[in-house]
């Protein structure tokens, strides 16, 4: 599957899911939030599409995709990005 084939699913999921995608210039990667009742995924404009596919597959991760039709290779790295949110957050609360 081409990188442009695997963004335009993840950004159709995302619509999907009733999230308006928002590609905008600045010094972040980006993610989900609300505004208002509007939810929103923001993405930097300026990433590779390499940044793009990970930060929408981040952000997917976290929002839950239960329940929808993924192709395989797209549902692997939205569970890939859960899975090393996981990781870290186990790192983080892991006590020496």
């Amino acid at each position: 599957m081409r990188k442009q084939d695997i963004l335009q699913e993840l950004e159709d999921i995302a619509k999907r899911l009733g999230y308006r995608l928002r590609y905008e210039k600045g010094n972040f990667v980006g993610g989900d939030c609300r505004v208002r009742q509007e939810k929103i995924l923001v993405i930097n404009k300026f990433l590779p599409i390499e940044g793009r596919i990970a930060t929408l597959a981040r952000a997917l991760s976290r929002i839950g995709v239960e329940g929808l039709f993924i192709t395989p290779q797209v549902r692997k790295l939205i569970d890939e990005e859960s899975a090393q949110k996981n990781r870290s957050s186990f790192a983080q609360h892991s006590t020496p």
